[in-house]
């Protein structure tokens, strides 16, 4: 057995990876914690757990900070319409810095010196988990097997992990026949490596495709949640700039906490296909991968408050808006959560958000959100103004000096 090297708390997930990095360090000499976020995966949790324990972890640590997510992380993607390179809704990169500031909480906690992660050396998720590590405690120590030598030229494939998983009888979910990578959350749930590295193979989804009605409803400064029902619920909890409220229109059921409104959304629209991509991106390290995505909830909601926000915001500050956002989705993307420039911009969005209240009608059907209508105390819309039957507070013949000058 090696030295004794300290003690280090282990990002775990129970899969392929992680188990075999969990013995691993302890033949390195180390004292492993393990950490498991609950952030929505479909999950047993005490299987993982006891499984931990069997591998040689010294403490286990598991922790349901899926309302964080939501509250903390989601939603300020969703306020600022944040997608990456046009088609990315950030799911797993909203994940990383959630999960990795409770890393180093308990870290901090049980005086260890150093934190190790499974991803890859080739990856987003590294940046996204150390610079996250850095931020918030400098003087940690981060420990990246896929980036040590000793390390990857011992399991430079999947294969060899799985052999070694046999040799020290550690039970993974993963086959040969099958070994491609799958990471959920409440987001989204996302798929890449092994056969889907060929970007001509097809992957088929599983969703089920239902005719369901809804109405979104966004109160305070945001779009308030879907609201499913016909007309818009007149009793609704109003806090500033998140989703609050989602009734069925057809049962009548409301939802109103962050977490249960965007479980059930997640329920509604993954029955109709809601939300998938299959896309072709730049990692921040400098290559392009093939990643296929699936964000039920997240895409429903993007498409309300795309729709509310126009209907609510000025048109200069909404351009303006946009340019953050598209910023605020780089630097997410990147791991730069807990960076100075990412503060800001989510408090410059935050601050753009002020009027952006009402109530949105859609539907879902066959993985297309439609938008049927909206309203809001807020509206900057003018029925009159806009009315081709009445003339309003307008004189058409000043448009011809307009277009003069614009000509």
């Amino acid at each position: 057995m090696a030295q004794p090297k300290g003690t280090v708390v282990l990002a775990y997930s129970g899969g392929l990876d992680t188990s075999c990095i969990l013995v691993w360090l302890k033949e390195q000499g180390y004292n492993v914690i393990t950490y498991l976020a609950n952030i929505g995966q479909k999950e047993d949790f005490e299987a993982a757990r006891k499984k931990a324990l069997a591998l040689g972890a010294k403490k286990v640590f598991i922790e349901d900070i899926s309302r964080e997510f939501v509250e903390d992380f989601i939603w300020p993607a969703v306020q600022a319409n944040a997608l990456y390179e046009d088609r990315y809704l950030l799911g797993t990169a909203l994940a990383r810095p959630c999960i990795a500031q409770h890393l180093v909480e308990i870290a901090r906690r049980e005086g260890a010196q150093y934190v190790a992660h499974g991803a890859t050396g080739k990856g987003n998720d590294q940046v996204r988990f150390e610079l996250t590590c850095y931020a918030l405690c400098p003087n940690i120590k981060v420990i990246a097997p896929w980036r040590l030598p000793e390390f990857y030229q011992r399991f430079p494939g999947r294969r060899e992990l799985m052999d070694y998983a046999k040799k020290h009888g550690i039970p993974v979910p993963v086959t040969p026949q099958m070994p491609w990578s799958m990471d959920e959350n409440l987001m989204h749930i996302s798929y890449e490596a092994g056969i889907l590295e060929n970007p001509k193979v097809i992957h088929h989804s599983s969703h089920r495709a239902e005719a369901i009605s809804c109405l979104c409803s966004l109160i305070g400064n945001f779009m308030v949640g879907p609201v499913w029902r016909k007309s818009c619920a007149s009793k609704m909890e109003q806090r500033s700039s998140v989703p609050v409220k989602v009734t069925n229109a057809g049962d009548g059921a409301s939802r109103c906490s962050a977490l249960e409104l965007f479980t059930y959304l997640n329920d509604i629209a993954g029955k109709h296909g809601v939300g998938r991509i299959d896309i072709v991106e730049n990692r921040f390290v400098g290559m392009k991968s093939r990643g296929i995505y699936e964000t039920p909830a997240g895409t429903i909601l993007h498409q309300a408050h795309l729709d509310i926000e126009t209907f609510t915001m000025d048109r200069e500050v909404r351009k303006i808006k946009q340019g953050l956002a598209l910023k605020f989705s780089e630097l997410v993307y990147n791991g730069f959560w807990h960076s100075p420039e990412c503060e800001f911009l989510r408090q410059c969005i935050q601050s753009s958000q002020e009027n952006v209240e009402g109530t949105v009608r859609l539907s879902v059907f066959k993985g297309q959100v439609y938008i049927l209508g909206r309203e809001s105390p807020r509206s900057l819309y003018n029925e009159e103004l806009v009315s081709m039957n009445v003339q309003g507070d307008y004189e058409p013949a000043d448009a011809t000096g307009f277009i003069k000058i614009q000509s």
